[in-house]
């Protein structure tokens, strides 16, 4: 079921005082996004705690590191996040790094928003994304990306995931 979008969504920068909020949405995030690519033993290692404890670190990366929240009604339901390329052979000098929306919010413009909040349209970006994931897919492709052809087996809560790079 997807939600109705309310007339009170903000998309803002990240603030200190949000990481346990943060922290609570990225882990269900994370159960509703991967729960058919990783086990469950896996997920339930997944902590709001221990999340809000990594958006306390990636919120003071500096200057070059972008970070949005998506609130409705007050409430974070999504965040999404950019900034210099890690990969040594990255084929742009830009990263998107995440972008998530509890599910519940799905379809309603606020994925976009937090898209654009943190790459701006005539941006060169790369991203890598879930293989088995086609709504992600869907996204980017609507929003001018393809994919480059590169995958990769990444590690994930113990486990490996297959993504692969897409570059607009």
């Amino acid at each position: 079921m997807e939600a109705e979008l309310q007339t009170d969504v903000v998309v803002r920068p990240v603030r200190d005082v949000d990481a346990e909020a943060l922290g609570r949405v990225h882990a269900t995030c994370w159960h509703e996004t991967y729960d058919h690519l990783i086990s469950r033993a896996a997920l339930e290692s997944v902590s709001a705690r221990r999340m809000a404890e990594l958006w306390t670190h990636w919120m003071n990366q500096g200057p070059d590191y972008i970070q949005y929240a998506a609130l409705v009604n007050g409430e974070i339901v999504g965040f999404a996040g950019a900034g210099p390329a890690r990969d040594d052979d990255a084929p742009r000098s830009r990263e998107l790094y995440f972008i998530y929306l509890l599910a519940a919010w799905h379809g309603t413009g606020i994925g976009q928003r937090l898209f654009d909040a943190v790459v701006p349209a005539d941006e060169k970006v790369y991203l890598w994304v879930a293989d088995d994931n086609p709504r992600a897919h869907g996204f980017y492709h609507r929003n001018g990306f393809t994919l480059d052809g590169a995958s990769q087996e990444e590690p994930f809560l113990g486990e490996t995931i297959t993504e692969v790079r897409f570059v607009r």
